[in-house]
């Protein structure tokens, strides 16, 4: 599979900056790279357009390449030959973190640019289901409670979980082992419901209750897809009735045309619920900045400077008008302080 055209030219700048020994680490480059989250990829990307107008021409470089493969990339190393800035759809991880440290990128900046939902989503015009998270992870989950153990997964349609659910076969279609949306799912979703299991419980070990805790099917009722939502969505309106997808509720805002997000816990996914918190399937979303490269890539200040920005990142920004759920008033300023004084993580995650 060839990769997109953002993802190609950002590979070729970082090859060419490692083809040449101490060229990463001596000289300054002239074009900002940015990599990691599916979902983050369209606000970064149009923030980067921006950037590019105001400038005369492509300042900043975006690549799709899903939060788990960006921060490789991003921690690989504190040279130039590394990407400036990763999209995250979670946040940094302590292993995450500690590789940064180990490869010398010990100045990172953490930006929570807004909030997001994952939406669980089916072809409009079907009735709509509220799904609890115990009836997700029951259907999703590849092993699952009956009879006081823990047995294969059993279910093939959504009405043998639950006489409230459609009579739909289970079939789901979610993002890959790469992406920081599945993360966020199994933490979610998985995490939440099996934790209250007493069958999961009763386990003494701690790595198997984790084995359980985050395993998806692997019967076919789960697919997992690339890092490229819209692809998800074709698959959504053109497969059979009841397949749904799983994925960041921007792409959602941008396809209700053809598609609507189901209820989780009996809240419907908005901008207001995510921004709130009661949507159970909430998350922020980030950016991570080597703070060195800021003196380092000229383009990389202005496109921070543009991110953070009333007319990008305001209740009525740009960014909003793509989906992203924006951050208060007060978050926003204390963000615009983060990028004006180059703040960075003093405590590791975790």
């Amino acid at each position: 599979m060839s990769l997109p055209r953002a993802s190609r030219i950002v590979a070729a700048v970082l090859l060419a900056a490692l083809a040449v020994p101490g060229l990463a680490r001596a000289q300054p480059r002239e074009v900002a790279l940015v990599t990691g989250s599916s979902t983050v990829f369209p606000f970064s990307r149009a923030v980067a357009e921006a950037v590019g107008r105001a400038g005369g021409g492509p300042r900043v470089q975006v690549a799709s390449t899903g939060t788990v493969h960006g921060f490789a990339q991003f921690c690989r190393s504190a040279g130039l030959g590394a990407p400036d800035v990763q999209d995250a759809s979670r946040r940094i991880t302590a292993g995450e973190f500690s590789l940064c440290l180990r490869n010398g990128v010990n100045e990172i900046m953490e930006i929570p640019i807004g909030f997001d939902g994952i939406v669980v989503a089916h072809r409009r015009g079907l009735p709509s289901p509220d799904f609890t998270l115990a009836q997700l992870w029951l259907g999703v989950a590849r092993q699952v409670p009956q009879g006081g153990r823990m047995v294969a997964n059993p279910y093939t349609r959504w009405r043998q979980i639950s006489p409230s659910l459609p009579d739909w076969p289970i079939r789901v279609i979610g993002p890959p082992p790469s992406s920081g949306t599945r993360d966020s799912f199994v933490e979610l979703v998985l995490g939440t419901a099996c934790a209250a299991a007493p069958e999961v419980r009763a386990v003494a070990e701690s790595a198997e209750r984790a084995r359980l805790c985050t395993a998806l099917r692997e019967d076919g009722a789960w697919t997992d897809a690339g890092e490229d939502d819209q692809a998800i969505i074709r698959q959504i309106v053109e497969g059979a009735d009841g397949v749904l997808g799983i994925f960041g509720f921007s792409f959602l805002e941008a396809a209700l045309d053809r598609i609507e997000g189901a209820s989780i816990e009996g809240v419907d996914d908005t901008a207001e619920t995510i921004a709130s918190g009661r949507y159970p399937l909430a998350r922020p979303l980030y950016l991570y900045v080597k703070r060195p490269n800021l003196d380092r890539v000229p383009a990389l200040r202005e496109f921070l400077a543009e991110y953070a920005s009333e007319r990008a990142l305001g209740r009525e920004g740009y960014l909003a008008r793509l989906g992203l759920v924006p951050p208060s008033p007060i978050r926003l300023r204390v963000i615009q302080d983060t990028v004006r004084d180059r703040t960075i993580m003093l405590r590791r995650p975790g």
